[in-house]
């Protein structure tokens, strides 16, 4: 963990600057032999806000040439323009300008002997090892310390260098994604890059990878572009890492209902949580609903608003009262598993994608448990159960419930179809809590429980 009894990062004064990227609060810290480090920061960065998206941190070496003068024999210029764009672009984020970096941290007249040497040949690697110097004698202690003292204990780091990752989260900093900048090659600096690339392990242009595909395929890349690709491993990476989930989604007004009184739920949420929904729906093996939902919605079930492939879609309906004619029995978009009482009627004829699945009935239904056994033994490990809310709410009072997203829209319907309901504790000191995020879905606002985190 990071030192935090350690002077080098004492913010000593705190100002504006406004730039061509917007107005940034900037913060002055001692560090670097007294030549001091920047922080340049918009907007609300600690979480406290409405949105808990790790912000976008970039730690920048300093670089006179680049950054002052203009040169093109690095990019390290157009990479801290382009770090201030993308922050203004979310609204928030953080630069620290890392002064006595220079010259990947041998100063700048060293940096310039180097140059020379790259002037005849020898690359940026072997030109720094000529003049006794290492390949990279950065140190990042007062970075970890200022994001300490700026309350960021996990960040979305953008750069290309998978070194600099490693050693923030050795100094106690949590990168939960990292994202190369969108910065082309030129000319000139087309073979110092491509030096970095091959003797030190930076990304290659073309390298960075589809994250969503990534996501759907099972595996959880460690850098992102850009823009959506960092909001979506930030979103949903830690939910595809976990391997075998149980999650539960529901989308209710701000007084707690799903639908109106008359049973209408078209719709309490907006188009951002209804694609959240479908990432959902992609990133798992089965998605859960009850028999209610089926009639009161025909919902499909299905992955439309993403690319994905859908999961599997499993009814409970202990009296096999849904209509034949619903879209989960008559549409053969995915295989569906209709779960019956072992009483109950079903047609003597199903289409092919419909399995009847009988299973006990108790006094409430299905027992969470044994669906989820029945659904497991099946190598159905990742489950969805989406609704409607005494399904989710069954499930999340059972205690089987992992992650359980619950986005509130703003409306006050007055009377309805209730969301989360469960006997609760008599005391507000039992109730149920555990660890949250919180996304800005448009008008929306989804909150993530970490139930397998709660106490």
């Amino acid at each position: 963990m990071t030192d935090t009894t350690r002077v080098g990062a004492r913010r000593v004064v705190s100002t504006t600057l406004a730039t061509e990227h917007g107005t940034f609060a900037m913060h002055g810290y001692d560090g670097a032999g007294g030549l001091g480090h920047v922080a340049l920061v918009m907007g609300d960065v600690t979480g406290e806000g409405l949105d808990d998206l790790a912000p976008l941190v970039r730690v920048h070496s300093e670089c006179l040439t680049g950054d002052a003068l203009g040169s093109r024999r690095c990019d390290c210029g157009e990479q801290l323009q382009a770090a201030l764009h993308e922050i203004s672009l979310e609204g928030r984020g953080v630069l620290i300008y890392m002064r006595g970096h220079e010259g990947r941290g041998i100063g700048l007249l060293a940096k310039l002997e180097a140059y020379a040497l790259q002037d005849a040949g020898v690359d940026t690697v072997d030109a720094n090892l000529r003049l006794g110097y290492p390949a990279d004698a950065r140190e990042y202690d007062d970075a970890a310390e200022i994001l300490c003292h700026l309350g960021l204990g996990r960040i979305r780091l953008m750069s290309s260098n998978p070194d600099k990752a490693v050693k923030l989260e050795e100094l106690g900093i949590e990168v939960v994604s990292r994202q190369p900048l969108p910065v082309n090659d030129r000319p000139e600096n087309a073979y110092y890059l491509t030096t970095k690339r091959v003797r030190m392990g930076h990304d290659s242009v073309g390298a960075v990878p589809d994250v969503w595909h990534e996501l759907t395929e099972g595996r959880v890349p460690r850098s992102a572009a850009a823009g959506l690709d960092s909001v979506l491993l930030d979103r949903y990476g830690s939910l595809v890492a976990t391997g075998p989930v149980t999650i539960g989604q529901l989308g209710q007004s701000a007084d707690g209902f799903i639908a109106a009184r008359t049973g209408d739920a078209e719709f309490v949420t907006g188009g951002e949580d209804r694609e959240h929904l479908h990432r959902l729906r992609a990133l798992v093996d089965a998605v859960v609903v009850g028999a209610s939902t089926v009639v009161a919605d025909d919902p499909r079930l299905t992955v439309r608003a993403v690319p994905g492939t859908s999961p599997v879609r499993v009814v409970l309906d202990p009296s096999a009262r849904i209509p034949a004619g619903s879209r989960v029995l008559a549409e053969p978009e995915s295989p569906t598993l209709w779960c019956v009482a072992p009483e109950a009627v079903v047609p003597a004829s199903l289409p092919p994608h419909v399995e009847v699945l009988h299973l006990p009935r108790g006094q409430a239904g299905f027992a969470p448990d044994a669906v989820l056994g029945a659904l497991h033994r099946r190598g159905l490990a990742r489950v969805l159960v989406e609704g409607g809310g005494r399904t989710v709410s069954a499930f999340l009072a059972a205690g089987l419930l992992d992650r359980l997203f619950l986005t509130t829209a703003p409306l006050l319907i007055g009377d309805g179809v209730p969301g989360i309901r469960f006997t609760g504790s008599d005391r507000l000191a039992g109730a149920l809590s555990a660890p949250v995020r919180r996304f800005v879905l448009g008008a929306d606002i989804c909150t993530e429980f970490d139930l397998s985190a709660r106490a």
